[in-house]
């Protein structure tokens, strides 16, 4: 007979339910009682299972790269540095306004009500963006060495303009903006898009 408990929860579905939590009230306002609630798990359970809080959201951060803003690593294997630029503003306002996910960023959300004491938490999360801007840098490089930006167009400054406007449809619909709304503004950033 074996020694110890059975694991009676299903973790994948656990952390699509802690990412619920975290995603609606940032790290520093979801609390072990909201997060166990959601997860349908006590606290010994959460601890022996994923650590504490801090190990449990960096675990949900994998998930959500990986899941609800995969798109950004979809993106970056478009043709043309056009594509690449539209599919991730395309991506960004779709997963920001899906109905079945709380609006907005969670990486967002997270960061923005992170204080002193979460500091090793908004370092990640400062890191984690940080990463996608170098990601959509290195891709536009190589789009300017093969001919794929005009002369003169910076793939640095391009890469923060992405992350901007990405970060700022996230901000906005997370106060309530709709998808035909951001959609619209996705368009008109495009056209700032440098053309040969």
């Amino acid at each position: 007979m074996p020694s110890g408990r059975v694991r009676q929860f299903d973790a994948d579905e656990a952390l699509e339910r802690a990412m619920g939590v975290f995603w609606r009230r940032g790290y520093e306002g979801a609390t072990l009682d909201e997060l166990t609630a959601a997860m349908g798990i006590n606290r010994p359970s959460l601890y022996a299972a994923f650590g504490n809080k801090e190990q449990l959201f960096r675990r949900v951060l994998e998930r959500y790269r990986a899941g609800p803003v995969g798109f950004l690593r979809d993106a970056l294997e478009e043709p043309t540095a056009r594509e690449v630029a539209e599919a991730i503003l395309r991506g960004a306002w779709r997963a920001f306004c899906d109905p079945g996910n709380p609006g907005g960023c969670l990486v967002v959300q997270a960061a923005l009500a992170c204080g002193a004491e979460s500091e090793s938490v908004r370092q990640e999360l400062a890191a984690g963006r940080e990463r996608a801007v170098a990601a959509i840098r290195e891709r536009l490089r190589r789009a300017a060495r093969e001919g794929d930006l005009p002369a003169g167009a910076s793939p640095r400054v391009l890469a923060r303009y992405l992350a901007t406007v990405m970060h700022g449809l996230a901000v906005q619909a997370a106060g309530g903006a709709g998808a035909s709304e951001l959609r619209r503004v996705a368009d008109l950033a495009m056209r700032a898009w440098p053309t040969a």
